[in-house]
């Protein structure tokens, strides 16, 4: 059973407390193993990567096998049903649709002292998209990593795809070559995050890492940024229900379990103001739980991450929302958009109670790769804009410096730097 949370005797920060303690904190064990794996492959390349790909997938790989060729993606093509195929086809033409709105533009103007500013976009040049194995493999996540990167224009994407036992899911190959993804390599874990960032004799270095994967892949991301980009720090899923009574409890509590499948370190909670509802959901999601085949993971995160706070009103359900900061939140309450309104800190809304969180997983349109563990404070899920650079621009002609350079002399001179001074005064003719 979650834990029942009544905000309406208590202030807020109290009734919070537990639930804004970390969860999935990294263990120093993980830290230093992916330290020892990160320098490993960083010394001596290959060799260190098949090593370790053979012992932690349990397959012959070698250098010839390394990278999945054609014939391997026709074979994976083959394997996948037509259904299945075409749903992917579907869900990767709305990602497309909608991250083409929001390519940025370049700006340039001349201002009153006649300088002329602005800024340009170009793509990052090589993005590694780490796409996870085993039973968290998931061709939307690939959908969701790599199209928003191909619609930026980024010249080179490169997936790694572990194999665990030698095997993948043909739906994932299917997914990579449909988002433009030119090279994939079968390797996982740590290693594979430390041959995208440094580079071996095989997988030449990218500039920038993006995509899920367990303690160890974030670990890895976390230790290797700086030498490269990074898309965030990932960890376990959220879901926060804003629900009214008019909703239906069976549906509430399935939203709740879509998250909670995910992970047993998952979090799933519900804000209602009427006790009776939250009874109705908690019942539910016990019934539906008997019938998942996830049960297990599911029910281990229900059990000691969820939680059903009750408030007052709706109108202190945003405050219990920005304070948390989830991942995703459902507005299943009779009129979505002013509550929104209200919302500053959450990766994605979901308005109204027929948009379920899991529409947005597949085939809404925005990334479904989003801030979890609170960052969503100073965070936003990933966009097109992650895989461009924004270059400032600056032009001053002969009238433009005589305006605003003598200031900029003035400053330089304050803070002791002649040769910034210089540069300027010469111009002025100073």
């Amino acid at each position: 059973m979650a834990r029942r949370i009544d905000a309406r005797i208590e202030d807020l920060d109290t009734a919070l407390a537990p639930l804004l303690a970390a969860r999935g904190a990294v263990e120093q064990s993980v830290r230093e193993t992916v330290r020892e794996i990160v320098a490993t492959v960083r010394e001596r390349g290959d060799d260190a990567l098949l090593e370790l790909t053979r012992k932690f997938d349990r397959f012959p790989i070698d250098r010839e096998s390394i990278r999945v060729d054609a014939a391997a993606m026709a074979e994976a093509r083959a394997a996948c049903g037509n259904e299945a195929l075409d749903a992917l086809a579907h869900a990767a033409e709305r990602i497309r649709a909608y991250h083409a709105r929001h390519i940025p533009k370049d700006t340039s103007y001349q201002d009153e002292s006649g300088v002329t500013l602005g800024e340009y976009w170009t793509p990052v040049e090589a993005v590694g998209l780490y796409v996870p194995g085993g039973t968290a493999s998931y061709p939307s996540s690939v959908l969701m990593n790599a199209i928003p990167a191909q619609v930026a224009g980024v010249p080179r994407l490169v997936a790694a795809v572990p194999h665990p036992d030698g095997k993948v899911l043909p739906l994932v190959l299917a997914a990579a070559e449909l988002a433009g993804i030119q090279e994939i390599y079968r390797v996982g874990g740590a290693q594979a995050v430390a041959a995208l960032s440094f580079g071996t004799d095989t997988i030449a270095p990218v500039d920038k890492i993006v995509g899920p994967g367990n303690a160890y892949v974030a670990e890895a991301k976390r230790q290797v940024f700086g030498t490269v980009g990074i898309d965030l720090i990932a960890g376990p899923s959220e879901i926060l229900v804003v629900s009214d009574a008019t909703s239906n409890p069976e549906w509430v509590a399935l939203d709740l379990l879509s998250q909670a499948e995910h992970d047993p370190a998952a979090q799933a909670v519900l804000v209602t103001d009427d006790s009776a509802f939250a009874d109705a959901v908690e019942n539910a999601v016990e019934r539906h739980l008997e019938a998942l085949p996830r049960r297990a993971i599911a029910g281990a995160s229900w059990r000691d991450f969820g939680a059903v706070i009750v408030v007052a009103g709706l109108a202190d359900a945003p405050a219990v929302v920005n304070r948390l900061a989830p991942e995703h939140v459902e507005l299943s309450v009779a009129d979505p958009e002013p509550m929104m309104r209200a919302i500053r800190t959450a990766g994605a809304v979901f308005l109204g109670q027929h948009t379920p969180e899991a529409i947005g997983d597949y085939v809404a349109g925005p990334s479904h790769v989003l801030p979890t563990s609170r960052s969503a404070r100073f965070s936003s899920g990933l966009s097109v804009r992650d895989f461009l650079r924004r270059t400032s621009v600056v032009g001053c002609s002969e009238e433009g410096l005589a305006a605003i350079g003598p200031s900029a002399s003035v400053l330089a001179e304050a803070e002791g730097l002649d040769a910034h001074r210089l540069s300027v005064d010469v111009r002025l003719g100073r």
